[in-house]
């Protein structure tokens, strides 16, 4: 969330994606080619029947249909302003694909309002706080619409004497990457200057839906699937049959805009996906947020 200035947000239409895995908004692919070899010279089997072209990454673990949908991800990224990091989890079967960019250092914006939700949770039940009604209502501005004052208020009533108490704990839930960035503000950490990587937004995915107590977790994810109209994209671009949720962070940096997303898809939530799109300076909000959009949709649209 940009955390100086708010920008309206649109709902990007979901583009339909064909058995190639490609959606609305990129080139549908030859299924007679891939990786530049014509399908005159027929490729070996991968030992189940299915030829390569079919089953673009066999050693991924996941399954062709979705081979076929990272391959999309990753023709269509290059093609992309800026840098993105991303990576995909099944938590049914365990498979991970991350890509290059997916340990860049990124500015968090909002992503980290749900690592805040985390740890209040945590440390109300600890007893190390007490979260009142008002903090409670606070709690969800930060995950509906990501109220950036719900987050300060938030942080300033529980940093801490020494303001370190969230960063001391975030990386118990993940965010093991994460580095606090001096010489933007007075108070220091402040939850609105921070950086993490997409992996580090995998692992609290991951902690939230793995490790929360049933009544936490399933607050949470209540709110990551009925956000309001601004969040309304990133994973949100799985599409309705997927019963996407999602935590989006957007913000304008003094390296220009980053447009990121982390949630899950499907059934039970099977599926993960931590997007973060750092444009340097290469294009706006709404170009970012088209990009982790459209990501989503290549992964997941049509799938369920």
């Amino acid at each position: 969330m940009n955390t100086r200035s708010m920008a309206a947000v649109a709902l990007i239409a979901a583009a339909a994606i064909g058995v190639a895995g490609c959606g609305a908004g990129a080139s549908a692919p030859n299924p007679a080619r891939t990786a530049g070899r014509s399908a005159a010279a027929t490729p070996p089997g991968n030992g189940n029947g299915a030829r390569q072209e079919d089953c673009p990454l066999p050693d991924s673990g996941f399954d062709c249909d979705f081979q076929r949908r990272i391959a999309a991800v990753g023709r269509y990224l290059p093609t992309r302003p800026g840098t993105t990091g991303v990576v995909l989890r099944d938590r049914e079967t365990g498979a991970v694909w991350r890509n290059d960019q997916a340990t860049d250092l990124t500015w968090t914006a909002s992503t980290i309002k749900l690592a805040m939700v985390v740890d209040l949770f945590t440390r109300d039940r600890a007893g190390e706080i007490t979260l009142t009604s008002t903090d409670r209502a606070l709690i969800q501005s930060m995950l509906h619409s990501s109220d950036d004052d719900a987050a300060d208020t938030l942080w300033h009533r529980y940093a801490g004497d020494d303001h370190m108490a969230y960063n001391d704990n975030f990386p118990s839930y993940g965010l093991t990457g994460l580095e606090p960035e001096e010489g933007y503000t007075d108070f220091y950490p402040y939850w609105g200057f921070q950086k993490c990587t997409a992996d580090d937004l995998d692992r609290l995915i991951q902690y939230v839906l793995t490790e929360l107590p049933a009544d936490d977790r399933a607050y949470v994810v209540g709110e990551m699937r009925t956000v309001a109209e601004n969040q309304r994209w990133g994973v949100w671009g799985a599409g309705p049959a997927a019963q996407p949720g999602n935590k989006n962070g957007w913000s304008e940096e003094d390296t220009g805009w980053v447009m990121n997303t982390v949630g899950f898809a499907g059934p039970e939530e099977r599926y993960t996906l931590a997007a973060m799109n750092d444009l340097a300076g290469a294009g706006d909000e709404d170009t970012g947020r088209d990009t982790v959009t459209h990501v989503a949709e290549l992964l997941f649209a049509g799938r369920f």
